[in-house]
């Protein structure tokens, strides 16, 4: 699928990392993390960023377990901006009521809304909510395909198994669209042809080896769409980004708290530490975007190109890093490496 430079999208994602005191050095509380994301939020929607998608998480390093309700606020201080999730944990949720509260923000947002639905790759919610991990694949085919139905905006009659069953049931609130659904997918043919089964975007979550090995699940995503004569919508990526005035400012910001964050998931996950070659060799070659704008810029540029994405979202806060470091990155992004990109992709499309 040829990249429709015009109609790029790029957002931002936060998993809600807490940050910390610019003066101090010290971890924020989770309440004045929470406000400083509202804060991003609305200073990414003045620098014309097309989306701002929060995480969902449920343990101390991260503050946002209920994104909906910061999407809520944002949608009181923002304009124009899409205000999604990355991801919407649906595996461990009532299908109805995740539909009625993104309903809820896309009628305060005037239709901005967008619920990115995924399985999680975290499991803190599933005993948290009382669901057994043993029915991990399972509870995420029957609650996706229950809430495939609710987005017809009509009664709904359902038998469930691990859900409710439903006859002839309006959920509300009704909307004059339909809501904006995506599907996060971190890997697995299975994710693919599901959300291509349903007609659903997908977002591929690339944080780490090299980019270029997503690109046959976009493929994938056009065959299974056309089997199941489904629209083949455009594919999105995320991955981790820090961007600063210098690279060598952003490296060492990185180096500083997306190692650490990585370390820490590697640790529970039984990944090896990260060593200085391989943070380098994820600047460069891999899936950190980490770098002043020219260098950002010049390697998504490259990546979309080489993967295939009409989407890019640059993952910022990992590790919680300085407020205000978190501020320059969304700044730098909107301002400088946003604008570049699209340059240098008329540029290259020019010359092909």
């Amino acid at each position: 699928m040829a990249i429709d430079i015009e109609n790029l999208i790029f957002g931002l994602d936060t998993f809600g990392d807490v940050a910390y005191n610019d003066e101090t050095k010290e971890r924020m509380s989770y309440e004045e993390s929470l406000r400083m994301i509202v804060e991003e939020g609305k200073l990414a929607d003045e620098l014309g960023i097309d989306v701002i998608a929060l995480g969902e998480h449920h343990r101390k390093e991260y503050a946002i377990s209920s994104p909906d309700t910061v999407l809520a606020a944002l949608a009181m201080v923002t304009k124009n901006i899409t205000l999604g999730t990355g991801v919407t944990v649906l595996s461990s949720d009532d299908p109805v009521r995740v539909y009625e509260r993104f309903a809820t923000v896309d009628a305060l947002s005037n239709g901005r809304a967008q619920v990115m639905l995924g399985r999680g790759s975290f499991t803190e919610s599933f005993p948290l909510f009382g669901y057994d991990l043993q029915d991990y694949n399972e509870l995420f085919e029957e609650k996706i395909a229950l809430f495939h139905q609710l987005l017809a905006n009509e009664p709904v009659t359902w038998e469930g198994k691990f859900t409710q069953s439903l006859t002839n049931t309006q959920v509300y609130p009704k909307l004059s669209k339909r809501l904006d659904v995506q599907v996060g997918v971190g890997g697995s043919p299975d994710s693919i042809i599901r959300a291509a089964r349903y007609g659903f975007p997908v977002m591929l979550a690339i944080i780490g080896g090299e980019p270029t090995r997503f690109k046959p699940y976009i493929n994938l995503y056009e065959r299974a769409a056309a089997k199941f004569n489904q629209p083949a919508h455009p594919v999105g990526m995320h991955s981790h980004g820090v961007i600063a005035d210098t690279d060598e400012e952003a490296k060492e910001i990185a180096w500083n708290y997306l190692k650490k964050s990585m370390d820490q998931i590697g640790m529970e996950r039984g990944w090896s530490a990260m060593n200085r070659e391989r943070f380098e060799f994820e600047i460069t070659h891999g899936s950190y975007y980490v770098g002043s704008p020219e260098t950002v810029a010049q390697k998504m540029a490259k990546m979309i190109q080489e993967v295939g994405v009409q989407r890019f979202d640059l993952v910022y806060g990992a590790g919680g890093q300085l407020q205000k470091d978190r501020f320059r990155t969304i700044q730098l992004y909107g301002e400088k490496v946003v604008p570049r990109v699209k340059e240098l992709l008329r540029v290259g499309d020019n010359r092909a």
